[in-house]
C-alpha cells in the first residue's frame, strides 16, 4: 500500500472481484440493482443526458469524474439504490466501497415556480417520463439554478475508501451511474428530489379549474368549461331527454290526442265451474 492507497487492480481482475462479492452477497440474501451500460453511451435518453451533462457542467467535479465514467463502464457500480433524498451504492476498487451520496430536496417554493412554467405545456405523464417536452419545458427543468438538478452545495458525498477528496472515482461512478438509471427509471429523479412527478400534470387542470371558479361569483362549473378543462366533448345545446312520468300502477300514460285501445276481457267463470267437486269415495278394502 503506498500512502495510504491500495496497489491498483486491473479492469478484469477487478471486475472478476465484483462478480464474486456479488455473488456472495446475493447468496447471503442481499438485493442488489447493479448499473449495466450498454453500448458507448452511459446515458441514451433525455433525463439520463441531462443529469450528466448537469454533472459535467460544473468545474468543482471536472478533475474526477473521468475516472468515475472508466469505473461505471467496467461494471464496477455493483449495486444503486436511488430513494427520498439519498443514493445508496456499491463500487468494486481494490475492495468492496460503500458510497452514500445525499441530495437536499426540491425546496418547495422552486418546485411551485417550476410546476407554475410548466402549467399546460406537458401533454401526459408518458411525454414526461420518456423526454418527450417542448424546448420551453426542457429549459426550465434543465436550468442549472432552477431546475430538477441538485447544484453541488445540495450534494453531500461519502465513501469508505482511503481517497481524501470530495469526489473519488467511486463516488463519480455512482453519480454517472444514476444517469444510466434515469434512463429506464427516470420518475426516480422526482423521487430523489422529494416531489411528485404526478403534480405537473394535475398542475394543468387545477389551473383551469381555478380560472374558471375565480371568474365568475359562483363556484359552480358549466358544462362548456368542463369540456375545455378536461377535455371532454359535452353538447351543451342539445335539451336533457324527457322521462315521462308514471302513475301510481307504475303505468306509463299515453300521449295526448292517441286512439285509446280497448282489451278484450277474459268472461267470468260461472257459478258452477266454480264449485268444488266432491272427492271420490275411498277404494281402500275393509279388513
Amino acid at each position: 500500500m503506498n500512502g495510504g492507497f491500495k496497489p491498483y487492480v486491473p479492469v478484469a481482475e477487478r471486475r472478476k472481484s465484483a462478480e464474486q462479492a456479488m455473488g456472495r452477497m446475493r447468496r447471503s440474501g442481499v438485493t442488489l440493482q447493479p448499473v449495466t451500460i450498454e453500448g458507448r453511451h452511459i446515458a441514451q435518453t433525455f433525463w439520463g443526458k441531462a443529469w450528466c451533462d448537469h454533472l459535467e457542467s460544473y468545474s468543482d467535479f471536472e478533475n474526477r469524474l473521468p475516472r468515475g465514467r472508466t469505473y461505471v463502464r467496467n461494471g464496477s457500480v455493483c449495486h444503486l439504490e436511488i430513494l427520498r433524498g439519498r443514493i445508496n451504492a456499491k463500487v468494486q476498487g481494490s475492495s468492496m466501497y460503500d458510497v452514500a451520496v445525499d441530495i437536499r430536496p426540491l425546496p418547495g417554493p422552486s418546485w411551485d415556480s417550476i410546476k407554475k412554467r410548466c402549467t399546460g405545456k406537458i401533454v401526459s405523464l408518458l411525454d414526461l417520463l420518456q423526454g418527450r417536452l417542448s424546448a420551453g419545458v426542457m429549459e426550465v427543468v434543465t436550468d442549472r439554478e432552477t431546475g430538477l438538478f441538485p447544484s453541488p452545495r445540495e450534494i453531500r458525498m461519502q465513501c469508505s475508501c482511503p481517497d481524501w477528496a470530495t469526489m473519488c472515482k467511486h463516488v463519480a461512478a455512482v453519480l454517472y451511474g444514476v444517469g444510466a438509471r434515469l434512463d429506464t427509471q427516470p420518475e426516480l429523479l422526482f423521487l430523489l428530489r422529494g416531489v411528485d412527478h404526478d403534480e405537473l400534470i394535475d398542475a394543468r387542470a387545477e389551473a383551469a379549474v381555478q380560472e374558471v371558479v375565480s371568474g365568475g361569483k359562483g363556484r359552480r362549473i358549466s358544462e362548456k368549461d368542463l369540456g375545455a378543462i378536461f377535455g371532454l366533448n359535452v353538447d351543451v345545446g342539445a335539451p336533457p331527454a324527457r322521462i315521462p312520468p308514471r302513475s301510481r300502477a307504475g303505468k306509463v300514460p299515453a300521449k295526448k290526442g292517441a286512439p285509446r285501445v280497448k282489451r278484450k276481457r277474459k268472461p267470468a267463470k260461472s257459478a258452477e265451474k266454480r264449485r268444488v267437486k266432491p272427492r271420490p269415495p275411498s277404494r281402500k278394502k275393509p279388513r
